[in-house]
């Protein structure tokens, strides 16, 4: 099985479509389309992103903003002085109810038997953790499974740990690609229980502004990053037609 794996989209429709583009060209197929959250927040077009990811029939996992947007809609989070409030409250306005309902249906963790992996936002035991070094030494010694695909740093990596082993042997690998290239592949050792993050569509965050996304084979065993170029530019200018804070868009430039 083939599995497009989507992450931190951030309501940046431009960076959706070419990565969709991207993955779907000479008529590539996958089994699943799962994203793994954070489809919003940041960006200006939350409506058109979640109607892509509708299109696509893909299995959606709760973020950290996708999550609090619903806890403002709901009256359980009040709206605080910050940016990613900020954005989230401009989201609501634009979001219909059948938005809503779409993100309501939204899960905290997929245990998916086909990949043999669970999903989830930031660690293999939280929504919200970032998956660090620390935080990987933690979901290994806590978590009894083989394979998870994270996202949440808007940084593509890998974590491997030999199975059997107390979690203190670990190798961290950043899945950088260079300019030149538009891929990376790592391949999961024999034996290791990894975790993997595709990085951030909508808002890289490694210093490279192309926008990131993953591929996991199966019967391969084989986690593939792409890096795609999109027009960077178009979502800058929206951003910036929103009123929304300027360095959303500067940011975007810089892969930051």
């Amino acid at each position: 099985m083939r599995a497009l794996i989507l992450s931190d989209i951030h309501a940046n429709k431009p960076a959706l479509d070419a990565v969709i583009d991207h993955a779907y060209m000479d008529g590539a197929r996958y089994g699943a389309v799962f994203s793994l959250g954070d489809a919003l927040g940041y960006g200006p077009h939350p409506r058109e992103v979640l109607e892509v990811l509708r299109g696509l029939n893909a299995q959606c996992l709760l973020g950290n903003h996708d999550l609090g947007l619903l806890q403002l809609v709901d009256g359980q989070r009040t709206a605080t002085v910050g940016t990613g409030t900020q954005v989230l409250v401009w989201q609501i306005g634009r979001l219909s109810e059948r938005d809503l309902r779409f993100v309501r249906t939204w899960k905290d963790v997929i245990e998916e038997p086909h990949l043999g992996a669970r999903l989830r936002h930031g660690s293999p035991l939280s929504l919200n953790e970032y998956t660090d070094l620390n935080a990987a030494r933690r979901s290994f010694r806590e978590w009894g499974g083989t394979l998870a695909l994270v996202g949440h740093t808007h940084v593509p990596a890998a974590f491997a740990t030999l199975q059997g082993t107390d979690a203190e042997w670990m190798r961290h690998q950043p899945l950088a690609i260079p300019e030149i290239k538009s891929s990376i592949r790592y391949p999961v050792p024999p034996k290791a229980r990894v975790i993997l993050n595709p990085g951030s569509i909508g808002q890289p965050r490694d210093g490279d502004p192309r926008a990131a996304y993953g591929v996991y084979d199966t019967e391969r065993r084989c986690f593939e990053v792409f890096r795609v170029p999109y027009d960077v530019d178009q979502t800058q200018r929206d951003l910036r037609a929103s009123d929304l804070p300027r360095a959303l868009a500067d940011r975007l430039g810089r892969g930051q």
